[in-house]
């Protein structure tokens, strides 16, 4: 991997988990935030682009504050505050579940010059698995550490993953 050409994406990590399955999802967040932390460090380390692609929750105005103060409370405050962007990253909301999708990611990676995506969040078999594919079709290729995304159920991420390596060509080595 050379790190020149490579970007980080992190894939709805600011997120409410109100939903079905959210506690489920909080709970394997939990599990994977020591790697996320070092994913976050290791791109500052090496001032690597850091992209936060988000869920908008009907906030379509909302900066990356008005995101987080929506989504925070007690149960997942220390995961926010311990990954939340700041101004040197970027952050870009989305309306499904893949980053590309009818967002400028593809024409900020461009613009930026990268080629290499490390690709970090959650759900894993939704949101991050969307965005694999279409990065693939894109030509963009990918890190995808194991010790870096969750979902709802283990059984998920391991099969999202599975996809990512064998079809998609992807690293999933831990970080």
């Amino acid at each position: 991997m050379d790190i020149h050409n490579s970007a980080i994406l992190f894939v709805d990590i600011i997120n409410d988990f109100d939903f079905d399955g959210g506690e489920n999802l909080l709970q394997h967040t939990n599990d994977i935030l020591p790697g996320l932390k070092k994913l976050r460090q290791f791109g500052k380390d090496n001032n690597m682009p850091i992209i936060y692609v988000n869920d908008h929750y009907d906030l379509w105005q909302a900066d990356f504050r008005k995101i987080i103060e929506h989504c925070q409370y007690s149960g997942n405050e220390h995961i926010i505050q311990a990954l939340k962007p700041d101004e040197s990253d970027y952050f870009l909301i989305k309306p499904q579940h893949s980053a590309f999708f009818e967002t400028p990611l593809h024409t900020l990676l461009n613009d930026l010059g990268k080629t290499h995506l490390i690709m970090a969040g959650i759900a894993g078999d939704i949101c991050i698995l969307f965005t694999a594919k279409d990065a693939y079709m894109h030509k963009y290729s990918m890190h995808i550490p194991e010790n870096c995304m969750a979902s709802e159920e283990k059984e998920g991420t391991e099969y999202a993953l599975y996809l990512m390596r064998s079809v998609m060509n992807a690293s999933i080595e831990p970080i």
